[in-house]
């Protein structure tokens, strides 16, 4: 087991060094599977966000200024130390979110990908020289970094999404400020701390821990702050943005997501089912790809059914730190509590439970609740349209190829889908004309360093990963140069 009194060991990173927060205040962090206390986290106060804001300005200046081969070169170390000390990240996640071993040690290899990606990214900021229409001038486009980046990361992949953030600020010769979650600080402290081991100039990276909204709403109001970047719900991007408005900074935001799974008659049933439950339970369902809607041509929907139950029956519901452990607890009571009165909701709008739908039995403590799998539901049902951030499958059935494209698209969110299908053209199609930020087809592998990331709609804009990332952290300058004095 980890030394809890790392959280202490740690605290606020601000200006290369970790302390206490100014005023000594720290708050709980709760194991999800034991409901116990993991131990006590700094609590950032408003001199602390004061203090991080004016070292990532000073850190802004040395950054900004060391050359891509140097800023690559250390990003490539943290990338490499990551993967050394991916056991320890991994324990840290798996006692925080609740996911099982297993995934955390992926997202952790996850996160050490996107670092060495970004450490390559630096060297490939390419500029432009375009033909000028006048013979005595001569026309450059190129790029700098946007400056000081407020990133909010969330606690469903709380490395990943870190990694994210804090590597394409460095690739782009930005400072960051990143703000973890409350439940899951000391995977992104240890991160942090990497960061710190590799030579990162004080300054450069900064981390507040603490109560989210006070310091997203004070770091959004400093004039320091150029760009935010936040992945969180929908509803916390739209606050977000408002506040962003006043300075008009620049925001990329991924938010929430609720993705449609659609199995055409020709798909492979059994690999269609494999596909489904390791997109579906991973994270236990707390992920904003997470498919969300189940859509299943009518001629197989029995044979995916009957195959679907059969296969999540044999899920092995425990604590994450037990190696045999496929599904964990949900992550907070908060969240045990809102799949509970959805899954009543969507009985009482009139489905049919054919799997699950109570918390498991023989545990007495953990925010544990059984996979659920919902037939006889309608379009209109609420579990539908509110993103279910747990184990629920509603599971519906279409006849032809337009109407189940026309359904999946009559949301407001727009941020992945999934397509099981062994025809070419249907493949094409239905990419295509899904209107979401990504499209999986025979495949539940979406989110990795080397592709854009990101939604459409209300599901948010800008993209992470991919080469398209970094232009989220640079400025476009043109300047017009005439040759002759």
């Amino acid at each position: 087991m980890l030394d809890c009194e790392m959280y202490e060991k740690f605290g606020q990173f601000i200006h290369g060094k970790w302390s206490p927060s100014s005023n000594g205040e720290t708050y709980e962090v709760i194991n999800p599977a034991t409901e116990e206390i993991l131990g006590k986290a700094s609590k950032a106060s408003s001199e602390d966000v004061e203090s991080a804001l004016q070292s990532a300005k000073k850190g802004l200046e040395i950054w900004k200024k060391t050359p891509p081969w140097q800023r690559s070169y250390i990003i490539r170390r943290i990338a490499d130390k990551i993967r050394e000390k991916q056991n320890v990240l991994a324990k840290w996640m798996t006692l925080e979110v609740g996911k099982p071993l297993a995934e955390s040690k992926a997202e952790i290899s996850g996160a050490a990908d996107i670092f060495e990606w970004n450490a390559e990214e630096t060297k490939r900021i390419f500029g432009q020289t375009v033909e000028s229409r006048f013979e005595d001038t001569r026309v450059h486009v190129y790029y700098q970094p946007v400056g000081v980046v407020a990133a909010l990361s969330p606690w469903n992949f709380p490395a990943v999404l870190s990694a994210r953030k804090i590597s394409t600020a460095l690739a782009a010769g930005c400072s960051v400020i990143i703000k973890p979650d409350v439940i899951t600080p000391g995977v992104v402290m240890e991160m942090v701390d990497i960061c710190k081991e590799c030579e990162v100039p004080p300054g450069v990276v900064n981390l507040l821990s603490g109560d989210p909204p006070s310091i997203a709403q004070q770091l959004i109001a400093s004039d320091i702050v150029k760009k935010i970047s936040i992945t969180g719900s929908s509803r916390v991007g739209k606050l977000i943005l408002k506040q962003a408005a006043d300075k008009v900074q620049r925001v990329t935001m991924e938010l929430s997501g609720h993705s449609p799974f659609i199995v055409f008659k020709d798909a492979d049933i059994k690999k269609a089912t494999d596909i489904a439950i390791s997109a579906k339970f991973r994270n236990n369902g707390q992920v904003c790809i997470s498919p969300n809607r189940f859509y299943i041509q009518e001629e197989k929907k029995d044979e995916f059914v009957n195959l679907f139950v059969e296969k999540t029956k044999k899920l092995k519901i425990g604590n994450g730190m037990d190696s045999d452990t496929q599904l964990g607890p949900l992550t907070t009571q908060k969240r045990l509590n809102e799949v509970e009165t959805l899954v009543e909701k969507t009985k009482k709008e009139g489905a049919k439970v054919i799997l699950g739908g109570k918390r498991p039995s023989g545990f007495n403590k953990g925010f544990f609740y059984e996979p659920t799998i919902f037939d006889d539901v309608k379009d209109n049902f609420t579990i539908m349209k509110e993103e279910p951030f747990g184990p629920l499958v509603p599971i519906l059935s279409f006849k032809s190829f337009d109407e189940v494209i026309e359904r999946a698209n009559n949301h407001e969110l727009g941020l992945c889908s999934y397509v099981c299908t062994n025809s070419m053209e249907k493949a094409h199609l239905a990419s295509e004309q899904l209107e979401t930020g990504s499209v999986a087809v025979n495949t539940g592998v979406v989110a990795i360093a080397e592709a854009p990331f990101g939604g459409i709609k209300q599901s948010g804009y800008g993209r992470e990963g991919g080469s398209n990332a970094i232009k989220d952290y640079l400025n476009v300058k043109y300047t017009h140069l005439g040759i002759k004095g």
